[in-house]
């Protein structure tokens, strides 16, 4: 098959790796998929998707089962926030098109099925790849990384059916790589690069002489360099090291501490320089900046009037504890007060496609509560800090 835009045909020694590149919400691309295949009648198909998601999409996500107590507790709260961001981002576009995210993907399982070509789950289970992402990720980068996702729901910008093609260029693809190298180098190295070494070697792995690989446009020229170094033998076929969520060092489990420690250190020291009197102004003012921020985030979340109050007297405390924050005590009570009912489980796949859907659905509010009322307390730290110092000078 001959190169285009969107085909990449690779001839490595005796075998012959055909890599379609789309766009996963594109109507085109479902169709080229199916034609490609039916042409080439490959020995293999490699699809990239993991299994779970596929069957999450054949069979829909049982939503009932999953207990916001639960997912906070766990420590999942940011995760689960940024996954239902980027369904909601996804399928915002996909509605526009009249198409279904992965329809791609399930075009090229379905056309493999009815001419009995084998076929295989080349892509990193999602729940790792969004783990890893989350461990490499700073404080800081956490945030960045949602607070561009979720600017993504405020937008009101429907793509055109020419303007989702394009995607498929490879210049226009090779500059939001760049972009989102310069923004969030972390995510970019495992959403992106980590993938292309993960789908490379699942593709290069499987059994056939030809083979269709159906992957994201963004993906081809990282795989086809990673291809033929693994053709070449320049790499190893060991995906171990980036299957796993990789386990914090000593020193990343001590940088949590490190801020509790200073902030408790600077109000100890307030009071055995300057004596009770300077001491209770300093914990005033951190209790009053922290709870105050804290507090707002809840107010902003449209949180219940008591979760907002128990933000604004939680927080001064769990900012000072790594081992709880205020997000979880606020989602927690939230979730409690305002318990998500069997109708907001229903209505999630819908309302999550706009911001007015995540703040009315009990289940995705008492997550945005979490958020809110999180970032209100970091900020409030950071504020605080340095007027701390200037108070014991």
């Amino acid at each position: 098959m001959k190169e285009s835009d969107t085909i990449t045909p690779l001839i490595l020694g005796d075998r012959e790796i055909i890599l379609v590149g789309t766009a996963h919400i594109s109507q085109d691309s479902i169709e080229e998929v199916k034609k490609v295949i039916e042409e080439v009648k490959p020995d293999h198909v490699c699809v990239e998707i993991d299994a779970s998601r596929y069957k999450t999409m054949s069979e829909g996500q049982n939503w009932e089962n999953m207990k916001i107590d639960k997912v906070l507790k766990e420590g999942k709260g940011f995760l689960l926030l940024a996954n239902l961001v980027l369904t909601s981002f996804q399928r915002k576009m996909g509605k526009n098109l009249g198409t279904t995210p992965g329809e791609d993907m399930k075009a090229a399982i379905e056309v493999s099925k009815e001419a009995g070509i084998p076929f295989s789950f080349s892509d990193r289970e999602i729940q790792v790849t969004l783990r890893r992402a989350w461990s490499k990720s700073s404080f800081w980068n956490k945030n960045k990384m949602l607070a561009a996702m979720i600017s993504s729901i405020f937008s009101k910008e429907e793509l055109t059916e020419e303007e989702i093609e394009k995607l498929k260029e490879k210049s226009a693809l090779q500059d939001m790589m760049e972009e989102m190298a310069k923004y969030l180098p972390s995510v970019k190295e495992v959403l992106i690069d980590e993938r292309d070494q993960y789908l490379a070697t699942n593709i290069f792995t499987s059994p056939g002489k030809k083979i269709v690989a159906v992957i994201g446009a963004g993906h081809a020229n990282g795989m086809v360099k990673w291809l033929n170094d693994l053709h070449e033998g320049k790499v190893s076929k060991d995906l171990t090291e980036i299957s796993q969520v990789p386990k914090p060092s000593k020193i990343k489990k001590f940088i949590p501490w490190l801020i509790p420690i200073i902030i408790t250190g600077l109000m100890g020291f307030g009071f055995y320089k300057s004596g009770w009197n300077k001491g209770i102004e300093m914990f005033i003012y951190w209790f009053m900046v922290n709870g105050i921020l804290s507090g707002l985030g809840a107010l902003i979340a449209l949180a219940h009037p008591l979760t907002i109050l128990l933000s604004f007297l939680a927080a001064p405390f769990t900012s000072l504890n790594p081992t709880i924050g205020v997000g979880l005590v606020s989602g927690l009570f939230e979730g409690y007060i305002r318990r998500p009912r069997v109708s907001d489980f229903e209505n999630l796949p819908e309302d999550i496609l706009t911001i007015r859907g995540f703040f009315r659905n009990r289940f995705t509010h008492a997550l945005v509560v979490f958020f809110l009322s999180s970032v209100g307390s970091s900020i409030g730290t950071f504020i605080a800090f340095p007027f701390l110092l200037n108070l014991i000078r």
